[in-house]
């Protein structure tokens, strides 16, 4: 299977699930978005990384573990998120020290988190982009000057589930016409938090 190349879109408040924040990846070669639903710890890591301005007092628990690792020569060289289930991604970091690699399992955004304190490039395959990645109608300019208050998102990557605030219950009651037809008027407002979540409905229908 062959990879796809990601970079950092931006993240962005979810309006509909407290606490929760989007990050949108971007294809290098193309113009699909991966939105990916994160926590706000995550969410706050990952854009501290992203701010080279912003120092932290202390050093946050991705920042130790870029200092445990520098300290005994442990390289972050890729993540691969490698797999989709449910609406949930799932990551690997690909690490080296003296020249034997190994592959760690991690959450996605803690994954993301640690690449961007190395450095390191961020991939995933083909079929899960071809499944999961969202087009965006808008013209270059308008995406270029998009902010990180802009938005997108999928599944939470949180412990425990609220059935009574989380809005997937209503999309299982619709058919898949109906979800696509909801998913096509998401991405054209926009509302990439939306279109992720009547994505990942879609992709477990079918799967």
């Amino acid at each position: 299977m062959s990879l796809v190349k990601l970079t950092i879109k931006g993240i962005s408040y979810s309006q509909t699930q407290n606490g929760a924040y989007a990050l949108i990846l971007n294809e290098v070669d193309g113009e699909r978005k991966l939105p990916i639903v994160i926590g706000a710890f995550e969410a706050q890591s990952i854009a501290i990384a992203l701010e080279k301005e912003i120092k932290p007092p202390r050093p946050l628990t991705h920042d130790l573990f870029k200092s445990f690792a520098d300290r005994f020569d442990i390289v972050v060289k890729q993540v691969i998120i490698h797999k989709l289930v449910d609406g949930v991604f799932y990551s690997s970091i690909i690490c080296e020290r003296d020249k034997i690699e190994e592959i760690i399992d991690a959450r996605t955004s803690d994954a993301i988190a640690l690449a961007l304190r190395f450095q390191a490039p961020i991939f995933t395959y083909k079929n899960i982009l071809d499944k999961a990645g969202i087009y965006l109608n808008a013209n270059p300019e308008e995406l270029d000057n998009m902010d990180s208050d802009d938005g997108a998102l999928s599944a939470p990557e949180t412990f425990g589930n609220d059935n009574d605030s989380n809005p997937e219950n209503s999309y299982a009651k619709l058919s898949l016409a109906e979800l696509h037809e909801l998913l096509e008027s998401a991405v054209q407002d926009e509302d990439y938090e939306k279109a992720a979540r009547i994505r990942d409905e879609i992709s477990k229908r079918e799967s």
